[in-house]
């Protein structure tokens, strides 16, 4: 077996059982331990893993983040569901605030109330909901993040304090047992500043969310009203969301 076919195998390993020492490697592959180490050392070069006393695993944070036009470039099915899903939460008369994930902006098109009115950080949002009748958008002020197209900063958060509403629509990067995570102190402070200015927190987030580990912490499962999510999580995470009485709604395939 050549190395990178080894380096690959090693690294399915890895996804498999979380955890891969030296001794794994000589037994599995047939090599000498030395050229086990080489092994994982190339692999922590490359990015791959982080090597243990005796070992390696795999990184359990999760650093990638997407732009505003990339998350629109993914495939967008489980999030139509699910936003089809989240918009059957919302009534006549709903003072509404919304961050600017792109499953929530979704939901926009699957709205059949009136008479809201609706707070954002999104310029997308509320550029989608300024002609639509029977809808009041409030773009909160602030400097505007080039790739994400929200508003943020020390002004967006004073901005912000004026404000109460009846649900806040969010969505997730990452969800573990320990909370709600995101890659960015910035916009993880503007969740959670939110958070504190609605009665209803829903969250909306795919399956690939679940089990996440990020940077910064921005609320404990505690914070969550509802999850609305095209996928049934890991039995670890729906003990921990049963604990916390968090509501999980499916968003059922209707295709299937």
């Amino acid at each position: 077996m050549y190395q990178e076919e080894r380096l690959a195998a090693i690294l399915q390993y890895l996804q498999d059982h979380q955890r891969i020492s030296v001794q794994d490697v000589v037994e599995q592959f047939g090599v000498s331990r030395d050229t086990a180490r080489r092994d994982i050392v190339k692999l922590e070069e490359q990015g791959e893993i982080l090597r243990t006393r005796g070992g390696a695993i795999l990184p359990t944070l999760s650093k990638k983040s997407y732009s505003y036009q990339e998350r629109m470039q993914l495939d967008l099915t489980g999030k139509r569901r699910i936003a089809e899903r989240a918009a059957e939460l919302i009534k006549d008369g709903d003072f509404l605030m919304l961050d600017a994930s792109t499953t929530v902006l979704l939901t926009m098109d699957y709205w059949k109330t009136t008479d809201h009115v609706v707070i954002t950080s999104s310029l997308a949002a509320a550029a989608g909901f300024a002609g639509k009748a029977g809808i009041q958008v409030k773009l909160l002020g602030g400097d505007v993040h080039p790739e994400d197209q929200y508003a943020y900063g020390s002004r967006t958060i004073e901005n912000l304090a004026d404000y109460h509403v009846d649900k806040l629509l969010i969505g997730a990067c990452g969800i573990s047992p320990n909370g709600l995570v995101s890659p960015s102190e910035e916009s993880g402070h503007l969740i959670r500043e939110m958070m504190k200015r609605a009665d209803q927190i829903i969250l909306l987030a795919d399956h690939s969310k679940f089990g996440k580990s990020m940077l910064y912490r921005v609320a404990g499962l505690q914070q969550l009203d509802i999850i609305v999510t095209d996928q049934k999580p890991s039995a670890e995470m729906a003990e921990a969301l049963a604990q916390h009485e968090v509501e999980l709604l499916l968003a059922e395939n209707t295709q299937e």
